[in-house]
This record gives structure tokens, C-alpha cells and sequence, in this order.
């Protein structure tokens, strides 16, 4: 179910151009034409198609979602294997560093920062995959002290291996299966957060948001109730494949355990 409902989305983030049948940023057609054989979801105040628009902002989605994931996994995963292997005041320090992020607000920093620097989809995406590691490391460092006295460890040690290659041959590949079951969560997290900047009009004007499609089409609610409609259920859906994706990786990861 994860993949029949991402798989559109993938698809529109890659190939925007193909899926999308006009350009989102030109008047095609009459203002707030309801949704139709013509335009499949109709058209905003100006024209605009909003598939095109919808398709188009699939592609803000998913590099802030990449994006943030891919930070998460390295901070995270660097972080959490020191914790675990060094013990004593590096994971103290670790750990500490780790709840404090985690207790920052995020919504708040992103307000700041785009007050600061202005509204951009890579600033963004960088601070959420900032923001957004604790969880994995914990994770990560957990896996890391369980394997830190296993027989082929010790023997690594013995043979004189340091502790970077024990992490990166033998605790990391230990601990992919349980970080995998972060990564739904977190490009949920990192979706709903883009939007919340996005409905608040701090989105980065070039491009095509689904927040701003809604914060816009509210203005039109009673004229087009499809303009705020369908970026909401866009929203829905990635978040819901997301989540059952994330779900299904548990699973998975649980069934490699046993």
C-alpha cells in the first residue's frame, strides 16, 4: 500500500515535465474553472492549472524529504556509533548534545532562520536533517554498545583494527535495520514542517510549495473549494505512505532480528 501511494509522488518529483500537462507558472484557462476533463483539478484565481502546480510542487517535497533523511542518517549515525563505542565522557557528551537538539523547537528555528536569511527550500531541508537525528542516534548508540562486546568485534580489536573501521564494518551494517524504521517519521516530520512554512508564507517564492497552494486557496474557499483541497490531501497521502513505508521497515527489521 506504502508503494501504490508514493510511487505517484516519486514519479511527479522526477519527471514533472512529462506528468505535468501545462506549465504551473502560465494562465491556461479561465480563473477558478471547477475541476474537469479539461483541467483535471481545476484552476486557481489566475488561470493556473493545479495539477500542474501540484505535480510541480511533488518535486519541493521530495528534496526536502531526501534531503533531510540523508542528513539525519550521517549525523546520526556518526554520532551514535561514537556514543556507543567510546562509552565514558564522549557519549555523555554525545547524549547530552542529543537532548538538547532534540527539545529545540523546530518550527521556531526555521522562522528564525528564514526571518534572518530568507525563505529557502535547501536552508530548510539542511536544518530540519539537523534537527532531525537524536532519534537515530539513540538507535544507533544502543546497537553499538549491544554489539561492542560481540566475538567478532573483540576480535577486530584484537587484530588491531581501530575503532572507525569496527564502526564502519561492523557496527553500522549492524545497525542499518533498526535505522531504517526512522526514515518515514522523519520525511513526514520534514513534509509537514515545509508546509507549515509554506502556509505561513515563508516558503521560497520560486518555487511551488503544496503549503502555499493551500494558504492561497483559502482566500478562494468559497469559489473553489478544490484549491485548498487537493495540496491537503497531497500532504495526506505522502505523510500516509510515508508512515506505513516506516511501518513496513519495523517489520521488516524486526523479522531480520529474529
Amino acid at each position: 500500500m506504502a508503494f501504490v501511494i508514493l510511487v505517484p509522488v516519486v514519479l511527479a518529483a522526477l519527471m514533472p515535465g512529462i506528468i505535468a500537462p501545462y506549465n504551473p507558472q502560465a494562465a491556461v484557462g479561465p480563473a477558478l474553472a471547477p475541476p474537469g476533463a479539461d483541467y483535471l483539478f481545476g484552476t486557481d484565481d489566475l488561470g493556473r492549472d493545479l495539477f500542474s502546480m501540484l505535480v510541480h510542487g511533488a518535486r519541493s517535497a521530495a528534496i526536502l524529504a531526501v534531503v533531510s533523511v540523508i542528513l539525519t542518517l550521517l549525523v546520526g549515525g556518526i554520532l551514535g556509533v561514537a556514543a556507543g563505542l567510546a562509552g565514558g565522557l564522549v557519549d555523555a557528551v554525545i547524549t547530552r548534545f542529543a537532548e538538547f537538539v532534540a527539545i529545540m523547537p523546530r518550527l521556531l528555528v526555521l522562522l528564525l532562520l528564514a526571518t534572518l536569511f530568507g525563505p529557502s527550500l535547501e536552508l530548510a531541508a539542511v536544518t530540519i536533517g539537523l534537527m532531525s537525528w537524536p532519534g537515530l542516534a539513540r538507535i544507533v548508540r544502543a546497537e553499538s554498545r549491544a554489539q561492542k562486546y560481540a566475538e567478532h568485534v573483540l576480535a577486530a580489536h584484537a587484530l588491531g583494527a581501530t575503532d572507525w573501521r569496527i564502526g564502519r564494518r561492523h557496527i553500522l551494517p549492524a545497525a542499518i535495520g533498526p535505522a531504517l524504521s526512522v526514515i518515514g517519521p522523519i520525511a513526514t516530520a520534514a513534509i509537514l514542517t515545509e508546509a507549515g512554512l509554506s502556509y505561513l508564507g515563508l516558503s521560497d517564492p520560486d518555487l511551488i510549495s503544496w503549503g502555499d497552494l493551500i494558504r492561497n486557496g483559502q482566500s478562494f474557499f468559497h469559489q473553489g473549494w478544490w484549491l485548498s483541497l487537493f495540496p491537503g490531501l497531497a500532504i495526506v497521502l505522502s505523510c500516509l505512505g510515508l508512515t506505513l513505508l516506516g511501518l513496513y521497515e519495523t517489520e521488516i527489521s524486526a523479522g531480520t532480528e529474529r
